[in-house]
């Protein structure tokens, strides 16, 4: 499966620009199998997007993307999402009591939002990195697939889409089929997941150990 593991929708994020129903669209017009809505210090939307992914038959998880003193974490599998800053050891923790798991989110873009070199201090816990961010510059990307691979930490890819056109750019390869945010925390976990790219109309691997692999959008599997 292909999914985009970081889109916001406008009704929880006020920076985003687009719903959740035009969210899925835009997916199944760019070949994804799957979106993640992960809103600003939210997860407000799980019961409604659950219910939307079942009458549009379409698979929709929700996460949330929460700041910390250190940087953004995208989170997953948290009920109860903390009511003020914390540090992103303190979140991971909480996370992990839970089940659940943090990603770091555009670790190295130049807004103060990032935990950078900060993954160092909670890669014993972190479950992965988003190493390819629709949202950033290139060579923060790179700078995060390099600390990623260096630490032996999956990488991940998604759009951080706040408008539509941006919605896929990058996405994660999931082998196994991901039903639930369970089932996407588990696969995390087991590092079976690797970053993806789209370009003129297929989904590209742009991990060094997948190199040269292309996925096609109509039928999800590597040609």
């Amino acid at each position: 499966m292909i999914i985009d593991m970081h889109v916001h929708e406008s009704k929880y994020s006020s920076d985003s620009h687009f719903t959740l129903e035009e969210a899925v669209e835009r997916a199944k017009k760019v070949g994804l199998d799957a979106i993640c809505i992960t809103d600003h210090e939210s997860s407000d939307i799980f019961d409604e997007a659950h219910e939307y992914s079942k009458k549009s038959g379409f698979t929709v998880l929700v996460g949330a993307e929460i700041l910390t003193h250190e940087g953004d974490l995208l989170v997953f599998g948290l009920k109860d999402l903390p009511k003020h800053k914390v540090h992103a050891s303190e979140l991971i923790k909480l996370a992990s009591k839970h089940r659940g798991i943090c990603i770091s989110a555009h670790p190295f873009r130049n807004n103060n939002r990032g935990l950078g070199e900060h993954i160092r201090s909670v890669q014993e816990h972190l479950a992965g990195v988003e190493a390819f961010n629709g949202s950033t510059l290139p060579h923060h990307n790179l700078s995060a697939y390099t600390l990623a691979t260096e630490l032996n930490l999956p990488s991940l890819g998604s759009s951080d889409a706040h408008i539509l056109e941006k919605l896929g750019r990058y996405a994660t390869v999931f082998p196994d089929r991901v039903r639930d945010e369970r089932d996407l925390i588990e696969a995390i976990r087991q590092g079976k997941v690797f970053p993806t790219m789209l370009r003129e109309g297929k989904y590209h691997s742009i991990d060094i150990y997948r190199s040269g692999e292309e996925y096609d959008i109509h039928s999800r599997a590597a040609v």
